[in-house]
């Protein structure tokens, strides 16, 4: 019989994998229209705003772009909209899966504040939403005038998003959730955004009126501020892999200075895609930005998870076996698994999960059954030599608690 741990675990791995699938999509598709663009040649006479050569794949093509529409509607158009809602959508079912299902062990930390499931799912799923409607309103200000000005003003916002996260959520939840929050944006921008102007745009050349400017303006400027928000996503969302970035003392300076970190390295590309030059010195200020991160990830220590349980975490510690199981765990894991390593080489908890306490071993039950003795992913080449009859100890134990 097929227990629901090992079916949420894949049920993770698919959705995981969809979403990894359809970021690929959509950030293959942007990073190539943002490099189109700006190299296209515009030094020619004709309606066109622009037109470029390329090869690929044996083939060569011939692109041409107008500044705002063609003078009438073509045969075929290419939409490009559902990498970007596939994209969130996996991520949103993700999110659910993991952190709103699994919440006690990945969404709230009680050292950081003691919130009921509800709170924090409730927490989780306004702060998206809410994130959104300040930024748009921002762009639909004065300051929309000014993109230099508004993307400070942008960069003001994800500041104070990194430090309310970090006060309210889990140290892995809270880089998560602010990848979480910045892409909301740019999917907003999407969907609210850039396809509404394109296809008021389209109805005009249906309808045989010259289409107004400035829905590919406001849409190229969103365009614009997801192209340069696209790297720090990637690094927040791989970052609950990295304890370091997640589990110190100042994460939300972390995240905040990687979003600078994303800014110098697309600025580079952008700046070679549209034949400005080599900005080397970019480098040069990445290089600094990324040295003052490893530093600050030094200033605290991983904290440490309280030992208030969950009724059903309560459950797996009073099992008649628990004091077996918690002798194997502490025998076989800890000396990886613990607040300062003994393992040589291991300077941190692997994920920052600590197995010290017996409060430890059941918070982690399902963990430990999973990568132990469901599977012999742990420990790592079985260097540690856990016996089979250990393994199945483990999984008797976990099972007669989850499935009975």
């Amino acid at each position: 019989m097929l227990d629901f741990a090992i079916f949420m675990s894949w049920a993770e791995f698919a959705v995981r994998w969809l979403h990894v699938i359809t970021a690929i999509a959509w950030i293959g598709s942007s990073f190539y229209f943002i490099a189109l663009d700006l190299g296209l040649n515009r030094e020619i006479t004709g309606p066109a705003d622009g037109e470029e050569w390329q090869v690929h794949g044996g083939g060569f093509y011939h692109i041409q772009k107008y500044l705002v529409a063609p003078s009438a509607m073509p045969e075929h158009l290419t939409w490009f909209k559902w990498e970007s809602y596939a994209t969130w959508l996996s991520g949103f079912a993700m999110l659910a899966l993991v952190y709103y299902l699994g919440a006690e062990f990945y969404l709230i930390d009680p050292n950081v504040a003691d919130l009921a499931v509800w709170q924090g799912v409730l927490l989780s799923a306004a702060s998206l939403g809410i994130g959104w409607l300040i930024y748009d309103l921002l762009c639909k200000s004065k300051l929309g005038d000014y993109p230099t000005a508004m993307m400070l003003a942008l960069f003001v916002v994800i500041v104070g998003m990194a430090i309310f996260y970090t006060n309210v959520f889990s140290g892995r939840a809270a880089l998560l959730h602010l990848g979480a929050f910045t892409a909301t944006i740019m999917s907003g921008n999407v969907f609210f955004i850039i396809m509404p102007n394109q296809r008021v745009v389209v109805a005009d050349l249906i309808a045989g009126r010259t289409p107004d400017p400035k829905y590919g303006k406001i849409a190229k400027l969103r365009s614009t501020h997801n192209n340069y928000l696209t790297l720090p996503v990637i690094f927040l969302m791989l970052s609950n892999h990295y304890p370091l970035a997640f589990g110190v003392e100042y994460a939300w300076l972390i995240a905040s200075l990687v979003f600078l970190l994303g800014v110098t390295i697309r600025h580079y590309f952008n700046t070679l895609h549209a034949r400005g030059g080599h900005l080397h010195w970019t480098w040069a200020v990445t290089v600094v930005i990324f040295l003052a991160i490893i530093w600050v990830s030094t200033w605290g220590q991983p904290a440490r998870t309280a030992d208030d349980l969950s009724n059903a975490q309560a459950e797996f510690l009073q099992h008649a076996e628990f004091t077996a199981v918690h002798d194997v765990v502490i025998g076989r894991c800890s000396m990886c698994h613990a607040a300062e390593p003994v393992w040589p080489g291991l300077h941190w908890a692997p994920k920052a999960v600590v197995l010290e306490t017996e409060a430890d071993v059941a918070r982690h039950a399902q963990q430990i059954y999973l990568q132990a003795a469901v599977s012999h992913a742990m420990p790592p080449a079985n260097l540690a030599r856990m016996e089979d009859d250990e393994r199945a100890l483990i999984a008797a134990w976990y099972r007669d608690v989850a499935l009975n």
